[in-house]
């Protein structure tokens, strides 16, 4: 019987200082743990998302040391989700474990997934218990964030969950049947299967080890709004109430002209109540029309059904047979 294979997809974007003192961590906590390294034959899936530095040349310089490093190496910066999907593709693996390149994913919790896994857990996620690397304002942010994100989606989504996180080979053939190209991979484990019937792990995420983190605040707004959409379309339906809302006011104020001007007679100009009442109209017509066009705007990228990426597939010339038996079969 062949030993299972174990994939590690690492995403990494201008992540040049951190690649060698990830791959240690990697190898101290896979290869070299004496209670699963014997037990798996593991893969490392590096994913160079677009970097501009010498990200691509660090991880070439691995891969002639360690013939069980493949690189994904990605045309242009397709952003984290297509990264993930891409080193996805790749995975030869019976489970694929998925981290980034920044060591705020701790190789330390490897071992802890895998056993869950080899213990019959399909999906084994992970549950930030505190970030050392951000403020309290970021995580303030991020809480509300995902307030607002479950009141509005049909699919609950967890909070202090990164993309750190075991699927089971089955998962990971059922993932690559989604095509879209706005894709956020924790909502669509959490509309899989809900969170309460899979298995997490805790951890403390510690600063970066080096260098600073990629998503600006424009990123992070993009991806809540992106993150929104996907899995609702409760913003429409809000459209619509906010819109009786303004028809709701607008009566009210017109039953109160009328009764001023006729049974009170108190007949003033208006001048600040018809200006205050077409800003408030105007604006809830822009507000509606600004949410139609967000989701016409995915329909219209959607239906286009581009590739998601364009990559080169870089593997070592003495790629164990284990491997090259399973790129046959693919």
């Amino acid at each position: 019987m062949s030993q299972k294979i174990i994939s590690i997809v690492i995403s990494a974007y201008n992540e040049e200082e951190n690649i060698a003192e990830l791959y240690k961590e990697l190898l101290k906590y896979t290869k070299q743990d004496r209670n699963i390294g014997s037990k798996y034959v593991f893969e490392y899936v590096f994913v160079n998302d677009g970097s501009n530095d010498g990200t691509l040349k660090k991880i070439k310089q691995l891969q002639k040391q360690d013939k069980d490093i493949c690189i994904v190496n990605l045309k242009r910066n397709f952003g984290h989700e297509i990264a993930m999907t891409a080193g996805m593709d790749h995975a030869l693996g019976d489970a694929v474990i998925f981290m980034d390149a920044d060591l705020q994913h701790p190789p330390l919790y490897i071992p802890q997934m895998i056993k869950l896994w080899s213990e019959g857990a399909e999906i084994v996620l992970s549950r930030r218990t505190d970030n050392l690397g951000t403020s309290a304002i970021y995580k303030f942010c991020a809480a509300t964030f995902y307030k607002i994100l479950n009141w509005l989606s049909d699919t609950k989504i967890p909070s202090k969950s990164p993309d750190f996180r075991l699927l089971d080979r089955r998962y990971v053939d059922f993932l690559k049947g989604f095509n879209e190209h706005d894709r956020l991979f924790r909502g669509l484990l959490s509309w899989i299967m809900p969170t309460d019937k899979v298995k997490t792990i805790e951890f403390v995420a510690p600063k970066r080890f080096k260098g600073e983190s990629k998503y600006s605040v424009f990123k992070s707004f993009a991806l809540a709004m992106d993150s929104i959409i996907q899995f609702s379309v409760r913003p429409l339906r809000l459209a619509t109430y906010i819109g009786l809302l303004g028809a709701l006011v607008s009566i009210i104020l017109a039953i109160y002209v009328i009764v001023e001007y006729y049974i009170i007679q108190h007949r003033t100009p208006g001048y600040a109540t018809i200006m205050v009442t077409m800003s408030f109209l105007g604006s809830i017509i822009l507000l509606a029309l600004g949410i139609i066009g967000e989701y016409i705007g995915k329909i219209h990228m959607e239906v286009k059904q581009r590739p998601l990426y364009m990559a080169d597939y870089i593997v070592s010339n003495g790629k164990n047979n284990v491997f090259k038996d399973r790129q046959g079969k693919r």
